[in-house]
């Protein structure tokens, strides 16, 4: 017979904030044990010392799997920082073996993923949008030299010609590389004509739109 549950629908709550989903009761399964203990809170333990072969231990050897979050194992004093995807294995069932719930770190995306919100809005037109998208990623990641070149992009084309000039000279700052594709790039077209941004980008002898 097969089934299904999800563990918060097994979790056995202890006061020391710490539960255990018991997923081989739950199931009935006779051929091997596996279980789920979860931490609540950073620094609880989430497996208790012990081994394998004390106090009438079925001698098993033991494999841990850390699903979610972030734990440091300690086997026979050695410990292994265990971050999530992380398997353990403790073959010696005289082995002694716990394991504590480490602080987490939040987890930030990347510029490149975060990027997309905004050029989601540019590519549908909605260039206001855009700049407030790029303006609100900016507060969070001051000098990201994609979101200051879009930003300035978004602005171009909503006629802000001196902020628009402005953002591109800090993008450049940001990433000189720049340098070499604004000058090509369309979204500038409203601003190509500018003196000042032939200057920024290096073209000052540039003569005109597309060079």
């Amino acid at each position: 017979m097969s089934g299904t549950a999800h563990i918060s629908d097994l979790k056995f709550q202890f006061p020391t904030n710490q539960s255990w989903a018991m997923v081989r009761t739950h199931f009935g399964i006779q051929s091997f044990g596996v279980n789920a203990w979860v931490a609540e809170e950073p620094g609880v333990q989430v497996i208790g010392e012990h081994d394998e072969v004390d106090d009438g231990a079925p001698q098993h050897e033991e494999l841990y799997f850390v699903s979610e979050g972030h734990a440091t194992f300690t086997v026979n004093g050695d410990e292994i920082d265990a971050p999530t995807g992380t398997f353990v294995f403790v073959r010696d069932p005289a082995a002694t073996r716990k394991a504590v719930a480490k602080p987490g770190e939040a987890f930030t995306p990347s510029p490149w993923e975060r990027n997309a919100e905004g050029l989601t809005l540019y590519s549908a037109g909605e260039y206001e949008k855009a700049a407030e998208t790029y303006e609100r990623l900016l507060a969070e990641t001051p000098d990201e030299a994609r979101f200051l070149y879009n930003l300035a992009c978004s602005e171009a084309q909503l006629g802000r010609k001196e902020q628009a000039l402005d953002h591109l000279r800090q993008a450049i700052e940001a990433n000189p590389q720049i340098k070499e594709s604004a000058p090509r790039d369309p979204d500038f077209d409203p601003i190509r004509d500018e003196p000042e941004f032939s200057a920024i980008t290096g073209q000052v002898d540039s003569a005109g739109p597309g060079s």
